[in-house]
């Protein structure tokens, strides 16, 4: 399964050392989020389905999760410490989170995923899964559970304005497809 992405507006693809700016912007993007009551994890850049049951995900850069915590600190009336920004503008790592779904709550055990740019290889560093998958719902008499891939990628070991592809491997089987072009992240 192969599911593509919308581009988003302000496009400024994975920033690996912003400039004051970059992360001002990132700041008031977040602001004018709970200025205008939208919720913060929309901040993010969403990928995937969004049909029900079906593979999604989004990815967490320095600047969305700048963003995002200004919002959350703009709903409180606050504005996140120089500490809290640098910390953000510390990280080393692309997040890539992937939910994923299963017939039994424990189909994500064992769940792995990548990332490839022309004929690289790039793996995460780390991934964190859920071992125990939540019931969600039903299909037919069949009860569906949803767990989350969570993958850490070394931003030293991407091109920041290329595109990739995301495949993820869930612990019972098959395999999911997701085209990623960086170059329009906001």
């Amino acid at each position: 399964m192969v599911l593509m992405l919308a581009v988003p507006l302000n496009a400024t693809a994975i920033l690996q050392e912003p400039t004051q700016t970059q992360v001002e912007q990132a700041i008031h993007r977040g602001v004018d989020f709970a200025k205008e009551h939208r919720p913060p994890n929309e901040l993010y850049w969403h990928f995937g389905s969004t049909k029900q049951f079906e593979p999604q995900g989004f990815l967490v850069t320095k600047m969305s999760g700048l963003a995002v915590m200004s919002s959350h600190f703009a709903l409180r009336g606050e504005r996140p410490s120089d500490q809290d920004i640098q910390r953000v503008l510390e990280e080393e790592m692309l997040q890539v989170i992937v939910t994923v779904f299963g017939r039994t709550p424990d189909f994500a055990r064992e769940s792995y995923l990548l990332m490839k740019q022309g004929t690289q290889v790039i793996k995460p560093d780390r991934i964190r899964v859920d071992a125990h998958a939540q019931a969600v719902g039903l299909v037919g008499e069949r009860t569906m559970f949803r767990a989350k891939i969570v993958g850490f990628f070394s931003y030293g070991a991407l091109e920041p304005e290329s595109g990739a592809t995301l495949l993820v491997f869930p612990g019972e089987g098959g395999e999911s497809t997701f085209d990623l072009d960086f170059s329009t992240l906001p």
